[in-house]
């Protein structure tokens, strides 16, 4: 389960096609990406795929290794800005990055043997590792969710709490998805009957039916907040800022990084070790670099069609709330997103061990 995706994922299969990622929510953007796009031909054949400790080395003596993950755009700065600032090469490692159509399209890939690392929501890891999957967590490169609930223009005025939203309509993606598992957990936090909201499950484009007013408020994402903001509605809480998330959910809220199969864990780990640091300096250089070179780090293809403009200004608002400043993994942001699982009552309690699931240690010697 990550940005807009469902609970219980089919873990037996993996990645059927090559799909572009619905990467930015850039009206009418139809574009194609290039060979970091999807996950190819070897998707197919992931059940064929030979695993040693260190991957093949490339022409340049590189250790080539495949990192699949979901394509939302927030999610994947920090990944091709490593890439771009020649951080992974640094570390011996020729890192292909390999989007995918969603979180758990990533995790099948993994799960399955066609890639060697995957970049998910950690609700997609424990619904995973729930359904069986062996799988370790080991660095995180995004700390907070990526949804922000905003109030319609229209009602901006009557709602300014979440105990306001009683007898009122929400909208979000699909009811079990990540937005409306957080949105139970921001109602339970604030005492909020969830039987007393109507829940309107309308799909991904939240933006038309908040801003005309057939709901009172959603759960959505960049770039709709800051439209429906200009639109005259309000961002009753913006999960994508680390002091209202503080204030909301009590802390940071483990959200996207990187797992490994547990089968490989040992004999991957030094390679973990440095694909690890460079992520890390990738997630300095996205919090401090100007962002116009953040922008650039960027696939065309990603940002073709778009406002540039409005992207940069909302890469610069949130970078240093949505990305770490280290890979270590927080046991508590992990947590919290199993405490709003369990009170979504898509999570078992005690279905995962966050002990096992968190490696904690992978870095430790590093």
């Amino acid at each position: 389960m990550g940005c807009c995706e469902a609970t219980n994922p089919e873990l037996g299969g993996v990645v059927s096609e090559t799909a572009k990622p619905p990467a930015w929510d850039w009206p009418s953007q139809d574009a194609s990406l290039d060979r970091r796009t999807a996950v190819k031909g070897m998707v197919a054949a992931a059940g064929a795929l030979a695993v040693s400790s260190c991957g093949p080395a490339s022409d340049d003596g590189l250790t080539r290794v495949r990192l699949a993950f979901c394509g939302q755009l927030l999610c994947v700065v920090p990944y091709e800005v490593t890439r771009a600032r020649g951080h992974f090469a640094d570390e011996g490692l020729d890192v292909e990055l390999v989007y995918t159509r969603g979180g758990n399209a990533a995790m099948q890939a993994l799960v399955g043997g066609a890639v060697e690392y995957a970049g998910t929501s950690f609700d997609v890891a424990l619904q995973a590792v729930a359904n069986g999957a062996a799988v370790r967590r080991f660095a995180s490169t995004g700390r907070l969710p990526l949804f922000a609930l905003a109030v319609a223009p229209g009602r901006s005025a009557d709602i300014d709490a979440v105990a306001d939203l009683a007898n009122t309509t929400v909208g979000v993606s699909a009811l079990g998805n990540a937005d409306h598992a957080l949105l139970l957990f921001l109602l339970d936090r604030a005492s909020v009957d969830p039987a007393a909201v109507r829940f309107a499950a309308i799909g991904t484009n939240l933006f038309d039916a908040l801003r005309i007013g057939q709901v009172d408020a959603a759960m959505v994402q960049e770039p709709a907040l800051t439209l429906v903001v200009e639109a005259g509605g309000r961002d009753l809480v913006n999960f994508m800022d680390i002091q209202e998330a503080t204030e909301h959910l009590g802390g940071a809220y483990e959200f996207m990084g990187v797992a490994v199969r547990a089968s490989e864990r040992d004999q991957r780990l030094p390679e973990m070790r440095r694909l690890a640091a460079a992520l890390e300096r990738g997630l300095a250089d996205t919090r401090t670099i100007p962002v116009a070179d953040v922008i650039s780090a960027l696939p065309n293809e990603l940002v073709a069609g778009g406002d540039v403009d409005q992207l940069s200004g909302i890469i610069e608002r949130y970078r240093l709330s949505l990305y770490p400043e280290a890979v270590t993994i927080e046991p508590a942001a992990a947590g919290r997103v199993v405490e709003a699982q369990e009170v979504a009552d898509l999570l078992e309690p005690g279905a995962v061990d966050l002990d096992i699931l968190l490696d904690t240690e992978a870095l430790a010697g590093a």
